[in-house]
């Protein structure tokens, strides 16, 4: 009997998505080749979570699950049906990597290094004969009689299958933007606050553990742990809002008002804190009042932008001084002038439009034998490693589908 002739897979993108479909495809059907453009290969993973690698986050419920996703949770329920982060996590530790789930549920390697990710991949595409590309600028590419071309710099590639994972670079968008797929213009997706305001002012690192961000324009809120950076506003809460309202905002020109609520309780309950601790405690000077789980900085900034001397005893204080100090804390109105994206987790709104794609196979429906994933796709969603986790299934998806193939 003929040996049978394998077929050659050309994956154009050797980060995470690219990387994680080859690691799962047949090395018994397919040649396959993996083309970067960098000189290193996964750098998105090498430096996501400080270097430590939130590889996904523990939610195995696709239906919940989806909720994260401000673009792609109708499409991908379907997707975590088949491939979630319980069916990553054991991936993982078949392959001898362990992971851990933090407090707040986010996935990480036990050893708190990118490298196990990584090397766990890598490990699988070489034991498998897969050849990488690297510095491989793909320039274009073209379907001839059934087959693709696919140009670079310098060489090219022929080959019976396409797998695209690119990531959101406008070069790459503009090749599919050749070949007639519908691109949705990107906008920034997880990015911090720009706002200059005496209350923040000198109180970088200060966080708030369960805050509460509202953009009144927008009707929209979120809440939970919130920082003080050297430029503004960011940490969960911040990062939420701004994923869920990208588009918006970028129409807002990054130019907006905003309400925080830094207690994150409402302002009638934290008057009534304030009354009681004042009864309890009426000789009490305000600056050394412990009434609320705030820092002393913080606190004094508080006084400060109200006008209030430290000194001045708590039971001195008028109504009027009061509110003053319960509105500075709970309901403080601040002006947003632009935007910093978000240290390594920096993602897009935008990409491939989602009708183009059958998620079933993610194989584009306008030319066969070719398969999207990852941020090329206008697909993203808010930070803990769940950006990740739709490459990681999108990914599998492709594999199993061409494993599959008679």
């Amino acid at each position: 009997m003929s040996k049978i002739e394998k077929k050659q897979v050309v994956i154009i993108g050797g980060g995470a998505s690219g990387f994680f479909c080859a690691a799962n495809l047949d090395e018994n059907k397919y040649n396959v080749l993996i083309l970067e453009q960098n000189s290193d290969v996964l750098q998105k993973v090498k430096i996501s979570g400080g270097g430590r690698c939130n590889v996904s986050h523990a939610c195995f419920d696709p239906r919940e699950l989806v909720n994260f996703y401000p673009r792609g949770n109708k499409e991908l329920r379907s997707v975590f049906s088949r491939f979630q982060p319980g069916d990553m996590m054991e991936w993982l530790e078949k392959r001898n990597v362990e992971v851990k789930i933090e407090d707040d549920n986010r996935v990480f390697p036990i050893s708190n290094s990118s490298s196990s990710i990584i090397n766990s991949f890598v490990n699988e595409v070489v034991n498998k004969n897969f050849e990488v590309k690297t510095q491989q600028s793909v320039q274009s590419v073209i379907k001839e009689n059934n087959r693709f071309l696919v140009k670079t710099k310098t060489d090219e590639f022929v080959s019976d299958y396409v797998v695209y994972c690119t990531g959101s670079s406008p070069k790459s968008l503009k090749i599919l933007e050749q070949l007639n797929f519908k691109i949705i213009p990107l906008v920034p997706s997880l990015f911090t606050f720009n706002i200059k305001n005496e209350t923040l002012k000198d109180l970088m690192g200060t966080s708030f553990l369960n805050a509460e961000v509202s953009i009144p324009a927008l009707k929209m809120e979120e809440s939970g742990p919130m920082l003080i950076t050297h430029w503004g506003l960011s940490g969960p809460a911040i990062l939420k809002i701004s994923a869920w309202k990208a588009l918006e905002l970028a129409k807002l020109n990054y130019n907006f008002e905003i309400l925080v609520n830094f207690l994150g309780i409402n302002i009638s309950d934290a008057e009534d804190l304030f009354k009681a601790f004042k009864e309890n405690n009426p000789k009490k000077a305000i600056g050394t009042s412990k009434i609320f789980d705030i820092t002393n900085r913080f606190w004094h900034r508080i006084l400060f932008v109200s006008k209030i001397n430290l000194d001045k005893n708590i039971s001195q204080l008028t109504k009027v001084e009061i509110q003053l100090i319960l509105e500075n804390l709970c309901a403080k109105k601040m002006k947003v002038t632009g935007k910093s994206t978000y240290k390594d987790e920096f993602v897009t709104a935008g990409g491939v439009d989602l009708k183009e794609i059958n998620f079933k196979t993610m194989e584009a429906k306008n030319i066969e034998n070719f398969y999207l994933a990852g941020e090329v796709l206008n697909i993203d969603a808010v930070t803990g490693g769940f950006n990740f986790q739709a490459c990681w299934s999108e990914a599998w998806i492709i594999a199993e589908s061409l494993n599959n193939l008679n």
